[in-house]
């Protein structure tokens, strides 16, 4: 007592079942559990960049600094190139380790803002335009609170 043929769904990839003035007819078949896929492989790309990112910068960092002996009587705070992004580029460019460190942390940071973006386009292909509001909210309070220094 089984089905007499194998269901075969149309395949958005090869032009079957396109919507009409859509922006989106060729991602028709696109499912929950796709963005879902997607959304993971980018948490896990992100944390995996960033992670080696941060250990080419120890790298360079113990390549310059492993011999120096630390001074623990003159407080020494944050090197002057970390404090802004043109700064954090630079140093990078120079390939100083403090600085790829940090460009990895700041990757390490973005990696689940990027993941609220992708949930917003996400919804929006599946036309969840409730989920679509209040991801795009939140989404403007984390670039809010980024780019205007206050956390909370």
């Amino acid at each position: 007592m089984g089905l007499q043929g194998k269901y075969n769904p149309p395949n958005p990839l090869k032009g079957e079942h396109k919507a009409k003035n859509s922006p989106f007819r060729g991602l028709r078949g696109f499912k929950d559990k796709d963005m879902q896929v997607i959304i993971g492989w980018i948490l896990r790309a992100g944390v995996t960049i960033s992670m080696l990112i941060v250990f080419i910068g120890g790298i360079f960092f113990i390549y310059r600094h492993g011999g120096s002996i630390p001074d623990y009587h003159v407080f020494k705070g944050v090197p002057w190139f970390i404090h802004n992004t043109n700064g954090i580029i630079n140093a990078t460019l120079n390939f100083k380790g403090q600085a790829i460190i940090q460009l990895g942390i700041i990757l390490l940071i973005a990696t689940p803002v990027i993941r609220v973006a992708f949930s917003a386009i996400g919804f929006i292909i599946e036309k969840d335009y409730l989920y679509t509001a209040i991801t795009l909210i939140v989404l403007l309070i984390i670039v809010g609170s980024m780019l205007s220094g206050h956390a909370g």
